[in-house]
């Protein structure tokens, strides 16, 4: 994104170090999709492609029509087991037999249905099921943020800002400027007849009072205050990047992120910034100076104990225990 009609704008974007240009505000960039996705929700997996501006309310439909159709499925095979079984099989102590007598005297039950063709049977109707309720739950999440105008990155972000104004005291109010206050306005800018949204992605219709630029601001003050409170660390062990590591110890194996964020590999001697962390695990990014040049950066996850703290002169040492905590 440019800001050739309003230059002075550009003090309020976001500069993207691997497409190497500004991001559209609510903008983020896809490691998987490896480019700049417009008001990106999240990378699907299964449709192996980003959820954003332009097929957001498709998603949100197939995320409808599948409970349905696993729904509709449910019902078939629950009748169908029900009526074969009450009207052919006989259940014994020993076996189980077709009863062709009954079969013999309703000529519409022609289909065989054995012992094999029920657990068949079984195991779609438990898939049907739980597809059901999986799919069926991440719909509600999505008309959740759809009618507030919102997507699950932005209720992260929006979660954030809330944690350091309490943080710092600042005293400041965090009012998020694009839910228009009508659901059903929110709910227009994601469905619409033509099945085209009714933004471009790039310049978006504010609540009153809001500046356009709020939430573009408010991730560049939390990624100021992240670099402020990152904590330098000194890679003690080698790590090769595996999601489970066997080698790490039981805690760090079965207490491994569940997220699709990269693992990183370390390797002995390295000095790594961590932002964030968990009991036995960390996310940081790599000093790395020979990649600055082309925009690169490793990032990602790692064990905590391949890592101790790194002193570098008095400034590090001054940095407060309370920031700290924080990892």
């Amino acid at each position: 994104m440019t800001s050739k009609e309003n230059p002075h704008d550009a003090i309020y974007l976001q500069d993207c170090r691997i497409c190497h240009g500004y991001k559209a505000p609510r903008s983020h960039h896809c490691r998987k999709c490896n480019r700049c996705v417009m008001k990106m929700d999240h990378h699907c997996p299964w449709i192996n492609n980003c959820c954003g501006n332009f097929n957001h309310g498709y998603f949100t439909l197939f995320l409808m029509l599948a409970p349905l159709g696993c729904i509709h499925a449910s019902v078939i095979l629950i009748m169908t087991m029900y009526t074969q079984l009450y009207n052919r099989i006989s259940f014994g102590w020993s076996s189980v037999k077709i009863d062709m007598s009954v079969a013999q005297s309703n000529p519409q039950y022609i289909i065989p249905f054995g012992i094999y063709g029920f657990a068949a049977s079984l195991f779609a109707l438990g898939l049907a099921i739980g597809t059901t309720i999986a799919v069926g739950m991440l719909f509600i999440i999505q008309m959740k943020v759809i009618l507030r105008n919102k997507t699950s990155i932005e209720v992260w972000i929006e979660e954030k800002a809330k944690d350091r104004i309490q943080y710092y005291q600042t005293g400041e109010q965090f009012i998020f400027p694009y839910d228009l206050g009508s659901k059903w306005k929110n709910f227009r800018q994601v469905f619409t007849w033509s099945g085209i949204p009714e933004t471009d992605g790039i310049v978006w219709p504010v609540r009153e009072g809001s500046h356009p630029y709020t939430l573009t601001i408010e991730q560049l003050k939390q990624k100021a205050d992240k670099r402020v409170r990152s904590v330098q660390y000194k890679v003690i062990e080698d790590y090769n990047g595996a999601c489970c590591p066997l080698t790490k110890g039981f805690k760090t194996f079965y207490s491994t992120p569940c997220t699709e964020e990269p693992r990183i590999q370390l390797k002995k001697g390295e000095l790594i910034s961590a932002t964030r962390g968990l009991k036995h695990w960390m996310y940081g990014d790599k000093n790395l100076k020979k990649n600055a040049h082309v925009g690169k950066h490793e990032r990602g996850w790692f064990p905590r104990k391949c890592v101790e703290k790194y002193s570098n002169g008095p400034a590090t040492d001054k940095k407060s225990e309370e920031d700290k905590k924080n990892f």
